[in-house]
């Protein structure tokens, strides 16, 4: 992906004025000088890695948003909730059918485990954290450019929160 500094500077501009801050707003709340959004805006310089999370973070938005300069994300195609809920129930019953001590449960359990930095193995044990994972795996393949009907997210989430963080996601990702 090419990033244009000039269409993120403009990205950055009109997210930071629909959110009504000041350039030295923007910059208090990052711990950074109102002179580096500007230069951001100006497309003279690009955001460094290390802010990009706290920007979109501020800007409610995606970091991809941001390196984009807003241009619509293209679909890879459509997925659908249940799918997602039974790769999660699938890795549930590994553990069952293999034996929790399997080194093929084990590798993956622990692997996921590692990479969210949560306890999988306890998550599937509960059905609020079991849908929790069934979100995040949502929310992961938005990221990749999957589409989700919201529809299909609120009929598939037994979990307002659930339901409400996806929704959120798929606005950041222009899915509505």
């Amino acid at each position: 992906m090419q990033i244009n500094p000039e269409n993120v500077g403009k990205q950055i501009a009109a997210l930071r004025k629909a959110k009504l801050l000041t350039q030295n707003e923007l910059g208090e709340r990052l711990n950074i000088s109102f002179q580096a959004i500007s230069k951001w805006e100006r497309g003279e310089t690009l955001p460094d890695t290390s802010i990009l999370l706290d920007l979109a973070a501020v800007l409610e938005t995606t970091v991809d948003n941001i390196l984009n300069g807003g241009a619509a994300m293209e679909f890879k195609g459509k997925l659908a909730v249940k799918d997602m809920k039974e790769g999660v129930s699938c890795l549930e019953r590994m553990g069952r059918l293999l034996g929790r001590q399997n080194i093929l449960y084990r590798g993956a359990v622990d692997g996921l485990s590692e990479k969210i930095n949560s306890d999988v193995e306890s998550m599937l044990e509960d059905e609020f954290l079991k849908e929790c994972l069934t979100a995040e795996a949502v929310i992961g393949n938005m990221r990749l450019g999957y589409y989700f009907d919201l529809t299909d997210v609120k009929n598939n989430f037994k979990y307002e929160k659930w339901v409400n963080e996806v929704a959120k996601r798929a606005a950041a990702y222009g899915i509505s």
